[in-house]
Parts: structure tokens; C-alpha cells; sequence
């Protein structure tokens, strides 16, 4: 049976949202929890997209448990989200690579700045059937939420002006991305949150979203925003 919404219904309501289509490009710390979120919202059009499979590291930062470990994770975010929610998501156990077509709403949560700049090019500047874009970044104690409009220019040069080098991002000593559960935890829900908040507005609520939050998670939690 469907997810019960009546919680959160009169904040979000999935009826009103229909068969939108929602592809969460990324099934890591943040992706992996971004697609339970929206699932369990009550949306049912989720697009799924990894090549990977869940790792014994992954356990600690992901929604995946160990006796997922060897599976792929888009197969292990399948059965997760089916055993919460009822819903199957749709499944694409490849790399996206902007050759593509997206949906409505796109969250763009791979693990290397290469790979976003790719689909984006391909598969979502100023592509028309592609309203949203979420974007987002972590460190151990920080991160950073896009949330834009892929085809209005002033975005799309903002946004692209943010854009670094891999070689620029926080890593750990064994050269891997650092990535901690709880601060993956904190920027999934504020990209989820940026996403309701986008379709009240779209519904006709007086909101305006920022288009980048900053946030840092020592000793005092700190946010800088801004809109293009």
C-alpha cells in the first residue's frame, strides 16, 4: 500500500505533484538518502542512477546495511525503498554521462566535480524538460545545497562560476572523498527541504529559495545564502 502522508501532507502532497519525474544521479551518502526521502514523501516517478556497488565503507555513511555489501547500490536502494515505502523506484545501474534524458526535477549528487560538469553540459543546461536542478557538496563539517533553474541564464552562470577542479576538494589522507553519515544526513535534507519548498512556490506560496546555502557544523552552525 501507498506511504501514508497524512503527517506531512499539508506541507508536501504528492497527489498534487503527480507522475512528475525526480532522477537522483547518485546513490552515495547523499543520494542514498535523498531517494528515501523523496519516497518516502509519497513520490513515485524516482530515477535512480549509480554503477557502483555498496562497499564495506559505505555502511558508515550510507543508508546501506552490511548485508548489502557486493550489491549494486541501485539494486540496494531498489529493495530499501520498496521494503519502507511500497514504491519501486526505476533503476539504472550505469554511469550518467549527460547522454541522457532527464526528468522534471533533477538532484545532481556524484562524487567527482568531472562527472557533474559532464551531465550537466549534456543532459541539462537549457534543456527545457528539466525544471529544477539540486545540486550539492561536502566536506567532514561542511556543505553546500544549489538549488537553480537550468534554464534561465543568470542561474546557469552563477551556479557554473562555483565549479572547481577535483584537485580542489576535500579528501582524506588515503586520497578518497571524506564523507561523514551525519553531515551527508544534514545536506540531503536541506536539498530534499529546497525541493517542497520549489514546488510551494510552484503551487503559489510566497516563498523565494535561495539559490546557494552555505553551512559549516562546528562548534556553532553557521549559514550564508544567497540568490542569483
Amino acid at each position: 500500500m501507498p506511504t501514508d502522508d497524512s503527517r506531512h501532507r499539508t506541507v508536501f502532497n504528492h497527489e498534487q505533484f503527480g507522475n512528475r519525474r525526480v532522477d537522483v544521479i547518485g546513490c552515495g551518502a547523499t543520494g542514498s538518502r535523498v531517494a528515501l526521502s523523496l519516497a518516502k514523501l509519497g513520490i513515485q516517478n524516482i530515477h535512480v542512477w549509480d554503477d557502483d556497488s555498496v562497499e564495506e565503507h559505505n555502511v558508515a555513511n550510507q543508508v546501506y546495511d552490511i548485508c548489502n555489501t557486493g550489491e549494486y547500490k541501485v539494486d540496494a536502494i531498489w529493495n530499501i525503498i520498496n521494503n519502507a515505502t511500497c514504491t519501486s523506484v526505476c533503476r539504472h545501474c550505469e554511469r550518467a554521462n549527460g547522454s541522457q534524458q532527464l526528468g522534471d526535477v533533477v538532484f545532481l549528487l556524484t562524487d567527482t566535480m568531472f562527472s557533474r560538469k559532464e551531465i550537466f553540459e549534456g543532459a541539462l543546461k537549457f534543456k527545457l524538460s528539466t525544471q529544477l536542478v539540486i545540486e550539492t557538496r561536502m566536506g567532514a563539517d561542511n556543505g553546500r545545497i544549489y538549488t537553480f533553474d537550468p534554464n534561465r541564464l543568470s542561474h546557469v552562470v552563477a551556479w557554473e562560476n562555483t565549479l572547481c577542479g577535483d584537485e580542489e576538494t576535500e579528501a582524506s589522507s588515503c586520497g578518497a572523498s571524506i564523507s561523514v553519515g551525519p553531515t551527508a544526513e544534514v545536506i540531503s535534507g536541506m536539498a530534499v527541504w529546497q525541493f517542497m519548498r520549489w514546488w510551494s512556490i510552484k503551487q503559489g506560496a510566497q516563498d523565494q529559495l535561495e539559490n546557494e546555502i552555505i553551512f559549516g557544523l562546528r562548534t556553532s552552525t553557521m549559514f550564508i545564502t544567497r540568490r542569483f
